[in-house]
């Protein structure tokens, strides 16, 4: 199935499911994604695009699960492939000792989601009233950025670039507003000041909190040399 594109109108749809969580969990993610009918992927890297903090898939903790109890979820789940939701499954496992979000994380690892019967869709519930939307349109077309805009309204920042979104849809403003700030033109460089050669990948992975394949990867790209792997080989060899 192709992978439908990022309008305005599910970008903003997006901005309005994720609120103001932040980061923004996971397990949010694949809810999102099953709303907007898309990947889990497609929502994180949308989301990163919007400078949300997204947790990432491969942090997301299933240990709480014991063997046994994992073993039991899955005998539970195959037993009753689509009768239950994620809520349902966690009011009915273990004495509800686990969270809906707990347990569609697991079942994610576990590669069981598609014997979950789909959480009913629901309405949005409108997080501006008219009076609000009034005021915004004064604001934006008043050239205010989106802090300001943010501040004066009492909203995040990302809760209101995605009502903009939704406004410039309905012709209601011209364009988004500026951000004053950008997160993206001040992000720093995960490997600035570490002392890559004389460190092994899983030392770096520990000191920068990235995954030790994550340290591979960015060591062969920038071509650089950790005392237990080579990047620079790994990457002079994808190059021949």
């Amino acid at each position: 199935m192709a992978i439908p594109k990022w309008t305005d109108e599910r970008t903003a749809t997006l901005t309005e499911f994720v609120g103001g969580e932040s980061p923004v969990s996971y397990a949010t993610v694949v809810e999102a994604a099953d709303q907007l009918e898309t990947s889990p992927r497609s929502v994180a890297s949308k989301l990163r695009k919007m400078e949300f903090e997204v947790e990432s898939s491969a942090s997301v903790n299933t240990r709480a699960f014991t063997d046994a109890q994992e073993s039991t979820l899955r005998s539970f789940v195959a037993d009753n492939a689509g009768a239950y939701t994620y809520g349902q499954i966690a009011e009915a496992f273990e004495g509800g000792e686990f969270s809906s979000k707990q347990i569609q994380g697991k079942l994610l690892s576990m590669q069981l989601t598609e014997q979950v019967k789909p959480t009913p869709k629901v309405e949005t519930p409108r997080s501006f009233s008219p009076e609000e939307e009034a005021e915004f349109v004064t604001l934006a077309t008043g050239g205010a950025f989106l802090e300001e805009i943010a501040e004066a309204m009492g909203r995040t920042v990302n809760q209101v670039r995605g009502k903009a979104l939704s406004l410039l849809r309905q012709d209601c403003i011209e364009s988004i507003p500026a951000q004053k700030e950008s997160k993206a033109s001040a992000k720093v460089d995960p490997l600035e000041g570490v002392d890559v050669a004389t460190m092994t990948v899983e030392e770096i992975a520990e000191q920068i909190d990235k995954t030790a394949r994550g340290v591979k990867t960015m060591l062969t790209r920038r071509g650089l040399t950790a005392s237990n792997y080579d990047g620079a080989a790994k990457a002079a060899k994808a190059a021949g």
